[in-house]
């Protein structure tokens, strides 16, 4: 029993008719009592009661005329989700982002891409470069979105732009305030950094960052995930980072002075891409766009 068997009965069925079905399927008419005959005998069942004014279902052929709808409009939901497969309507994006420093847009290609495409499940994980560098690379991750230090030359990627350092101080500490904070301020600080080693991209940029700025202070290790500012709220250290949107209530963010930037891309695998990734990639392309003046796709590995 193929679909196209089901078509025709359906046809049948509702026309009351094998002259009027064949004219609205566009097949000949004998040809559609052929098939309806092997249906019959492959059911074994009589579907319909044939006279001279048309046809009739039979009681076996009204059960079976409401299976064959259900079938039929599973057929074609199955169809429907293979097409929104295609046009990235559907499937699923595990998107990785770096904890320590972040893109200032993330947040709004997140909504929109969550508002576009509420089909595709979107799984975000967060945790250190290296980590989601791994995982992606491993296949556990399709994206990761990261500073540049986090790149390799074998992934494709999306340049997003630069974001400036920023400092983070605790409210009890001598920095707290409002504006921006002197470089030269930061002489004899602790700032805190991972001192881990899938981190070491972010600890490398603010000791590469502090050697710019000619700033001699100690670096302090930080505890892990949702604790990395708790030393900042506390007091005793100050932390370097870029667009911080979630802080410690006992935490604040001063620009730092002279402006320096943090470069971030959107990275993934160099091989075909799902639909749904292509789209994700579509929508940090158009924000990076619409919030730069200059190109945002950087060499393709």
């Amino acid at each position: 029993m193929e679909l196209r068997h089901l078509r025709y009965f359906v046809a049948i069925a509702e026309e009351r008719s094998f002259t009027r079905a064949a004219e609205r399927l566009w097949i000949a008419q004998p040809g559609l009592s052929t098939q309806i005959r092997r249906l019959e005998a492959e059911l074994g069942v009589q579907l319909f009661e044939r006279h001279t004014r048309g046809v009739d279902l039979t009681d076996a052929g009204e059960l079976f005329l409401s299976r064959a709808r259900v079938a039929l409009a599973a057929a074609e939901v199955a169809g429907a989700t293979a097409s929104d497969l295609e046009s990235g309507l559907v499937g699923s994006v595990r998107l990785g982002i770096a904890s320590g420093a972040g893109w200032r847009n993330t947040s709004a290609v997140l909504e929109q891409f969550t508002q576009e495409r509420g089909g595709v499940e979107l799984t975000v994980l967060e945790g250190y470069g290296g980590t989601l560098w791994r995982d992606l690379r491993d296949g556990r991750l399709d994206v990761v979105l990261a500073p540049t230090c986090f790149s390799s030359a074998d992934l494709r990627r999306l340049a997003l732009g630069a974001e400036p350092w920023m400092v983070l101080v605790g409210s009890g500490h001598r920095l707290a305030g409002v504006g921006a904070v002197a470089a030269t301020d930061l002489h004899g600080e602790q700032i805190v950094v991972t001192a881990h080693r899938d981190g070491a991209g972010y600890d490398r940029a603010i000791a590469e960052l502090l050697g710019e700025l000619e700033v001699a202070a100690a670096l302090v290790r930080s505890a892990p995930g949702p604790a990395f500012c708790r030393a900042v709220a506390d007091g005793y250290a100050v932390a370097l980072t870029t667009a911080p949107e979630a802080l410690h209530p006992n935490v604040g963010a001063r620009p730092l002075e002279p402006a320096h930037k943090l470069a971030f891309e959107l990275m993934w695998r160099n091989e075909t891409a799902s639909p749904a990734l292509n789209e994700l990639v579509r929508i940090v392309a158009e924000n990076v766009e619409r919030t730069t003046t200059r190109p945002a796709l950087a060499a393709v590995a």
